[in-house]
């Protein structure tokens, strides 16, 4: 454990943690879009901004991503944090006007927003579906590509690869703007345009699983697939 200052207040914190980590321990409230405590951070909304002395001097930092160190001095609610936080769901806000997910957090952190209801769901590239899909479920189905040397973008965007994904819809529920949808047909199931086929639990009757998923889950874990053609319920 070390020793790192929140607010004026003494803590102690575990090494390798983040400041986010160690303020939502103290019910300090940070905004985000783009973090959840299961997954590695990635900085990209920006609205978990804090202050931190480094060799003497405060600067701003996202605490999502941010690593506590030894005598860490840190502040969750001065002026500069808010004006950054403001000018992030701004930014947000601007490119996402629409979506009620941004105009929820824009208007809690100060910004001006128009009186009609947000109708619109669109992908705000917080990276939530693209870590759940390689880091919870393990197929990398879903890929981030961003602008850069030899990639022909105009914008960022989030890459669908049909053939590895197994149809858990692990990214529809993470997704915090209802961008990622899934819909339920019958024996399927539809999520990227791609048609699933559900497996029907052999007790009750009800389709409780994509055919990919199960069939997946019994070559990663070993488990036949006969075994897993039971829904949890009747288990």
């Amino acid at each position: 454990m070390i020793d790192i200052v929140i607010n004026g207040r003494k803590v102690k914190a575990k090494e390798g943690t983040t400041i986010l980590e160690n303020a939502r321990e103290l019910r300090l409230d940070i905004p985000t879009l783009c973090y959840h405590e299961d997954l590695s951070p990635f900085g990209a909304c920006r609205l978990c901004a804090v202050e931190v002395k480094v060799n003497g001097t405060w600067h701003v930092a996202t605490s999502c991503n941010t690593v506590v160190e030894k005598g860490m001095e840190i502040k969750t609610d001065t002026d500069q944090v808010r004006e950054s936080r403001k000018l992030a769901a701004e930014l947000l806000y601007y490119k996402y006007p629409d979506t009620e997910a941004v105009r929820e957090i824009a208007e809690k952190l100060g910004v001006d927003v128009y009186d009609e209801k947000g109708e619109d769901h669109d992908c705000i590239l917080c990276g939530l579906c693209v870590r759940t899909c390689r880091e919870i479920v393990g197929v990398s189905a879903l890929t981030f590509l961003d602008r850069g040397p030899g990639r022909d973008l105009d914008e960022p965007k989030i890459d669908f690869n049909p053939t590895t994904c197994i149809g858990c819809g692990s990214c529809a529920y993470i997704c915090p703007t209802g961008f990622v949808k899934m819909e339920a047909e019958d024996d399927k199931r539809i999520i990227w345009n791609k048609v699933f086929k559900m497996v029907p639990c052999e007790e009750c009757g009800r389709y409780f699983a994509p055919e990919d998923q199960l069939r997946y889950i019994s070559r990663t874990t070993g488990v036949p697939f006969e075994k897993l053609t039971t829904c949890v319920s009747c288990r």
